[in-house]
């Protein structure tokens, strides 16, 4: 039986790693894509059916050869969770014009055009999940997130406009809610609930893709135990 695809993009020992590990253990084969396959290379040689791309999620045309490639090798992509994400902490007169375009390059561009490459198969199919990892810097900003939160703003909304235009094609766009630092699985503040665990995250995402369509979720946040909100 053909597996189906989960790509995630955003590789790293924290969330990038759980949503790889995770999707893995419940039966995809796994497209892993990050700027380096130091990581990604490892996880492929450990799971089932798993491939490693270097790609920049900031570079359109790196993003389309990449997603092509992924077709090739394992199919049409059935999930894809959207994990890259950067920032810097800066005021608005900190901030330089540079920062601010970095930021909206990987939070906003990059989620546009890894969406863009897989919708097409994913309207053939007539099912589909695209998951965006957010934060609540989208819902309200600080002092020292003028970059960051404009960027993950965007970010929500390009989802929730994807969500109302693509769910008549059976295609589920969510969105995860960060709130909160995201710790170490099994460390005592993941335990304490003072930090998130990235296993219990991935498995939220999980249960997003396994939601029916007569219930979906858009927007779930995440927060620990002994977040403040």
């Amino acid at each position: 039986m053909t597996r189906p695809v989960c790509a995630v993009v955003g590789i790293g020992p924290g969330n990038g790693e759980a949503f790889a590990r995770t999707f893995n253990e419940r039966g995809y084969a796994i497209a892993l894509l990050s700027r380096s396959t130091e990581l990604s290379a490892q996880l492929a040689e450990e799971f089932d059916e798993a491939r490693a791309y270097a790609c920049d999620a900031t570079d359109p045309d790196a993003v389309e050869a990449a997603f092509r490639q992924i077709r090739d090798d394992l199919g049409p992509v059935d999930t894809l969770i959207y994990n890259a994400g950067s920032g810097t902490w800066k005021t608005v007169e900190e901030l330089t014009a540079q920062d601010f375009e970095a930021s909206f390059r990987v939070n906003a561009l990059g989620a546009l055009v890894t969406s863009q490459r897989v919708i097409p198969d994913m309207k053939r199919e007539g099912r589909g999940n695209i998951i965006f990892v957010g934060a609540t810097a989208s819902l309200r900003g600080i002092p020292k997130t003028a970059g960051f939160a404009p960027a993950k703003a965007a970010q929500r909304i390009l989802a929730q406009s994807m969500a109302k235009h693509l769910q008549a094609d059976g295609i589920h766009v969510a969105v995860l809610i960060i709130d909160g630092v995201v710790g170490e699985p099994d460390s005592e503040p993941t335990r304490e609930g003072k930090r998130l665990d990235p296993r219990h995250i991935a498995e939220a995402a999980y249960h997003l893709v396994r939601q029916p369509p007569s219930a979906w979720s858009f927007e779930v946040d995440l927060r620990p135990m002994q977040e403040s909100w």
